[in-house]
């Protein structure tokens, strides 16, 4: 499944960024994110064997997630990251030959960009989606200065302090969507406390809408 398969279903644009899982636990987790309404996983690149948590969601989540990878920091990455059958890269950075490469692969691409130069290059690179990360460092005002000089099709996601305190405050600057990492999951969460941590960001989400 690719992002929009994913939205189109009706689920909230709410990534589960799942630094450090481990391949044997990494099924639980992602079925308890699903149940609890998120339906977007990452794996970063920077986990324990991510290809082999990649893979093993791409299988057992088929039809009802979309994963990706993240901190892919290079094309041979994306590589690595479309053979595992992820359907979505993430980048902390705006790297034009990953973004275009990622895209060849037939990826949705997240680039993570903070200035504006970064954001439009990302753009011009074929990128629609740009993850501002870290998104808690010059906060929602930022958000909604940028999404001013952007082009209209462009969507932010922010990445990095964003949760069910400040979800409002963000949408309201008009973030797309979010990434949610550490204060989701953490090595040595089981997969009832990410469900509960999961369901707080859908209900804070949902709840933002109004």
């Amino acid at each position: 499944m690719k992002i929009a398969d994913v939205l189109a279903q009706g689920a909230v644009p709410v990534v589960a960024i799942l630094r450090g899982v481990e391949t044997h636990e990494v099924i639980a987790i992602g079925e308890a994110l699903v149940e609890a309404g998120v339906r977007l996983i990452e794996v970063p690149f920077n986990s324990p064997d991510p290809a082999g948590s990649i893979a093993a969601l791409s299988a057992a989540l088929e039809g009802r997630a979309a994963i990706g990878g993240g901190t892919v920091i290079s094309t041979g990455l994306a590589e690595d990251l479309a053979g595992a059958g992820g359907t979505f890269m993430v980048s902390p950075n705006t790297d034009r030959a990953v973004i275009t490469h990622s895209l060849q692969l037939g990826m949705d691409v997240l680039p993570g960009f903070l200035t504006p130069t970064e954001a439009f290059a990302a753009v011009s690179a074929g990128a629609r989606d740009l993850k501002l990360f870290p998104g808690s460092v010059l906060g929602a005002s930022y958000v909604k200065a940028i999404k001013d000089v952007l082009p209209r099709e462009a969507r932010v996601w922010a990445v990095g302090g964003v949760g069910p305190a400040n979800i409002a405050e963000y949408r309201k600057a008009g973030v797309f969507g979010i990434g949610v990492g550490g204060s989701l999951y953490k090595p040595g969460d089981t997969p009832a406390e990410v469900g509960e941590k999961a369901r707080a960001l859908v209900a804070a989400w949902t709840a933002s809408e109004g």
